[in-house]
């Protein structure tokens, strides 16, 4: 569990998971079904509402510790988030030249999934783990749903990504409120 001291990083969840929980619910939108694209719509503004108030807090709260003021954990999450954006973009790239766009969101999200194995130690919060578990699900899961339902991958990897971030983001916001 995190420690109580890194309460910044508390509402930094809420806004960056709600963030990616905003973004996730609009890739969804590639080719849902259209009896889901209101609901998609109504949560995708909720997760933005939610990344607002935790900027709102993050802005409010910034002279709070954080664990990525520590250089080895800060130098760590860098290394790590450009590792999975370029390891992303290639593997998009790639996907897409071989005529498997289907499999981009999946293998994005699978690739985000990994990536919050490496942050467990970054920000002393086992419950990535649950998370990073969640998203490599999704993505394995995805394309074979997607087929049974007539739908993209991006449509089952979106809601099923944007859904469990969004859980992390209240999950911030509790922690948070009862820090």
């Amino acid at each position: 569990m995190m420690e109580l001291e890194y309460i910044r990083d508390y509402v930094m969840y809420t806004a960056i998971f709600g963030m990616f929980s905003f973004i996730w619910f609009g890739w969804a939108q590639e080719n849902p079904r259209k009896n889901w694209r209101k609901y998609m719509g109504i949560a995708s503004g909720i997760a933005l509402l939610v990344c607002l108030i935790g900027v709102y807090l993050s802005v409010t709260n910034w002279e709070e510790a954080t664990a990525l003021s520590e250089m080895n954990a800060l130098t760590t999450y860098i290394i790590v988030f450009y590792a999975q954006l370029i390891i992303g973009g290639l593997g998009a790239f790639l996907l897409t030249r071989k005529k498997k766009k289907d499999y981009v969101a999946p293998w994005i999200a699978f690739l985000v999934g990994v990536h919050f194995f490496w942050l467990v130690n970054v920000f002393d919060d086992f419950g990535l783990y649950i998370l990073a578990v969640l998203m490599i699900i999704i993505a394995v899961i995805s394309p074979r749903l997607s087929k049974r339902w007539g739908v993209t991958s991006s449509a089952i990897t979106g809601i099923g990504s944007g859904t469990v971030l969004f859980c992390f983001a209240i999950l911030g916001l509790i922690r948070y409120l009862l820090a």
